[in-house]
């Protein structure tokens, strides 16, 4: 009984979490600085031809910006649960530790060497760099893992290696010609925008395949939750699941890096937020809502961003931070009083 509630629970969630993200996904094509006519959308949504003006608006510009925030949402909610799981702490996300700021780090280089030759720069290579950096900025977390026993000085050191890495992006971002420096301060802001369709394709090829992989390692992460004495007992391989966590979780925050540039918040709030929806933290419901609730978080942060001043727009960490800090100073009070 108490297992049928639960799998009842969870599919509704899900149901909630995927309704919520088609609405906001209609909301991001309607709503922004120049608002589509009601009678346009009714012609968007049936397949008939739409003004001209309109569907460029809405086909070249407003869909793919959508799209890029579902995909890349869900990956980040998605890498920050992998790394609370890995770490056994519910702070731990590809911002705080430091692993967004090191692919951050790479692909700025990437890009003002790039552009300082006047040459093009392709979205594998941007993801190879992210993905780089963020392995050499875990690499970095891991080894101090061995030298402190607390896990709160562990992610005292990844703040520190973020802090790092983003003094020396503010320095090469100093130096840059007066174009790059341009890209580089849209992107290092965070940002949605910009968005092509050839962008959403690679997202959506790498990031499917990483979110395949990590589904079908939900059973395994369920053991590894239990402990890692009983996860050997029952024949996972522990080390290989912790590099596969590794792996899969870089590739996944590089992406977003690569993209959009650094989103902070999101891998640690959405996480515990899902957890506490669906009211399980078994890895078979976790891993969609994750990726839905991230989805979710970063397409209504976006709204946000585009809109609320229109026609400025606002980074999106700068949102992602309003709505996700409070979720972390919950979760850190609700551990510090015993709640979690």
């Amino acid at each position: 009984m108490e297992s049928r509630r639960r799998r009842g629970r969870g599919g509704g969630a899900l149901a909630f979490l995927g309704a919520g993200c088609l609405l906001l996904l209609a909301c991001s094509v309607f709503w922004g600085s120049v608002l589509i006519p009601f009678g346009e959308f009714g012609k968007f949504l049936r397949g008939e031809g739409m003004d001209e003006a309109y569907r460029k608006i809405v086909v070249d510009i407003r869909l793919p910006r959508a799209a890029a925030a579902f995909w890349l949402g869900g990956a980040l909610a998605l890498s920050g649960y992998l790394l609370q799981t890995f770490f056994h702490n519910p702070i731990a996300g590809p911002f705080v530790l430091g692993i967004s700021s090191g692919a951050k780090l790479a692909v700025a280089l990437v890009m003002v060497e790039v552009l300082g030759r006047s040459m093009t720069i392709s979205s594998g290579v941007l993801i190879g760099a992210a993905f780089g950096g963020a392995l050499v900025s875990m690499g970095v977390v891991l080894l101090m893992s061995r030298r402190v026993d607390s896990m709160a000085l562990l992610v005292i050191s990844g703040v520190m290696v973020g802090y790092i890495c983003s003094a020396v992006t503010d320095f090469v971002v100093t130096f840059a010609d007066e174009a790059e420096i341009v890209n580089l301060h849209n992107w290092s802001r965070g940002s949605f925008s910009g968005m092509a369709w050839g962008h959403v394709r690679v997202m959506a090829g790498v990031l499917s395949m990483a979110v395949a992989a990590v589904f079908f390692l939900a059973k395994p992460i369920g053991a590894y939750e239990l402990g890692e004495e009983y996860a050997r007992s029952v024949g996972v391989h522990v080390e290989g699941l912790r590099v596969l966590l590794v792996v899969l979780s870089s590739v996944l925050s590089a992406c977003v890096a690569a993209f959009a540039g650094p989103v902070s918040f999101v891998g640690i709030a959405v996480p515990q937020m899902v957890k506490r929806f669906i009211g399980t933290g078994s890895p078979l419901w976790m891993i969609p809502a994750s990726f839905l609730g991230g989805s979710m978080f970063c397409m209504g942060c976006d709204l946000i961003a585009r809109t609320v001043f229109a026609p400025a727009e606002l980074g999106i960490s700068t949102v992602t931070a309003v709505f996700g800090a409070p979720v972390v100073l919950w979760v850190m009070a609700g551990r510090r009083l015993g709640w979690s």
